[in-house]
């Protein structure tokens, strides 16, 4: 693998070309075509022969790359390294325009358990995918990125709200809208939609754009990815939970052979549930896992074979608040990947997947943490349990010791993800 600060650099630029589900998705296939992996189609009959590299995408937000290896499927099973490719944001209601004051507004909605504070007073642009019906009537889609900023969240002064530090609450629908532009009625001012339209054209994304028809848009920081610290020794970012575990999969992934098949799957939705077609909750897995091992009862035996790494970022321990956490489950950023555990199973990690997991982490020197929630505070969950109970696969939950989860900058350690690939390029290597 490349060096920690080339592989945090490659980390960062990945991240600030990803700023949707779509855009990432765009992203992690651009990098497999490139290296050879050749697309299927899920509407199509396959043809996969051993050695091959395949990849998929569902609803252009999921995305699965698989090595076929050339020893038994069933008998040695597939590795998998799962992740997702959401994070807490904020999306533009389909009826966004609102003119308030002299102020053209969009209004907003809270997608997944976003920390909401930090988003104010931020420099936010908007991206997502846009639908169109062309001049010949055919339905098109592209994706869309303004790249600049072009809206923000201002905050209340102080002086208009004395108790502000102290008993500040937000409203979602009446606190949220961004302001985009000056524009006293809906009758001087361009809609969202032809803003879309306008903008569509301008960038030449899609020929002969007559109308859009629908859209998912959401609010970014347009502030760049940092690599910060006095010894430069942490990632300051936007939605490292969970681009991070995306890009360390992929890199894991290129960077094999094709004796043990692997697989990466990124799901969509993980945020709020991971509850539909595109989600670790729904078929795409399975529906894959079925074509490649060619029965019910291949599958069934393939996956007693099979092992998942759940790979999603974990609660570093803060300093600040270090009594939120039990005492002797505090990760510390740059000490090493976090093996997620809960008794009661919110985590799929147990003492078979955990001690295989280590094992993998030992025979490249990366050292391992451990993460319980404290006895008296409820436990988050991730892809891991979700995909564990519809497969029946084995999986051990990890992740990257994180600051500030869920909000619109996220921190991690500078070291912990360029040996998270390590740990998965060992496990996609060994059996």
């Amino acid at each position: 693998m490349n060096s920690s600060n080339t592989f945090n650099s490659d980390l960062c630029a990945f991240i600030e070309k990803s700023p949707t589900p779509f855009h990432a998705v765009a992203q992690m296939q651009e990098q497999l075509l490139a290296s050879g992996f050749v697309k299927l189609r899920e509407q199509d009959k396959w043809d996969l022969t051993p050695g091959g590299k395949y990849l998929l995408t569902r609803n252009d937000s999921s995305i699965i790359a698989l090595i076929i290896g050339e020893e038994d499927l069933v008998e040695n099973g597939v590795h998998i390294v799962g992740a997702h490719t959401d994070s807490p944001c904020l999306k533009v209601k389909p009826n966004a325009d609102l003119h308030q004051n002299g102020y053209h507004q969009l209004g907003l909605e809270v997608y997944g358990g976003a920390l909401l504070n930090p988003w104010f007073d931020r420099d936010l642009s908007i991206a997502g995918r846009v639908s169109c019906q062309a001049d010949d009537g055919s339905l098109q889609h592209c994706l869309l990125d303004f790249q600049r900023a072009i809206a923000t969240i201002p905050s209340l002064a102080i002086h208009l709200d004395r108790e502000a530090n102290e008993k500040r609450s937000i409203n979602k629908q009446t606190d949220l809208p961004a302001i985009i532009s000056l524009g006293k009625n809906a009758d001087n001012t361009t809609s969202f939609r032809q803003l879309l339209g306008d903008t569509i054209e301008s960038q030449g994304l899609m020929p002969a754009c007559k109308q859009v028809l629908d859209y998912e848009m959401c609010l970014y920081d347009t502030q760049a990815p940092a690599i910060i610290g006095l010894h430069n020794e942490f990632i300051a970012s936007a939605r490292l939970d969970n681009l991070l575990s995306c890009f360390v999969g992929l890199q894991a992934l290129l960077n094999t052979d094709s004796r043990q098949t692997s697989m990466l799957v990124c799901n969509d939705h993980e945020e709020v549930g991971s509850v539909s077609a595109a989600g670790a909750n729904g078929p795409m897995l399975r529906d894959c896992l079925v074509r490649l091992c060619g029965s019910e009862e291949n599958l069934v035996r393939c996956m007693q074979n099979s092992l998942l790494v759940s790979a999603d970022n974990a609660h570093g321990v803060h300093p600040n608040f270090a009594d939120r956490h039990d005492n002797n489950h505090g990760p510390v950023l740059n000490q090493g990947v976090v093996i997620k555990i809960n008794a009661n199973q919110r985590y799929a990690s147990n003492s078979e997947t955990s001690a295989r997991f280590r094992v993998y982490a030992d025979s490249v020197s990366a050292p391992v943490q451990s993460f319980v929630v404290r006895s008296d505070m409820g436990c988050g969950s991730t892809i891991g349990p979700i995909t564990a109970s519809e497969l029946g696969i084995a999986t051990v939950d990890v992740g990257v010791p994180t600051f500030a989860m869920h909000s619109i900058r996220e921190l991690a350690g500078g070291n912990d993800a360029a040996q998270l690939a390590s740990i998965l390029g060992a496990f996609y290597r060994r059996s």
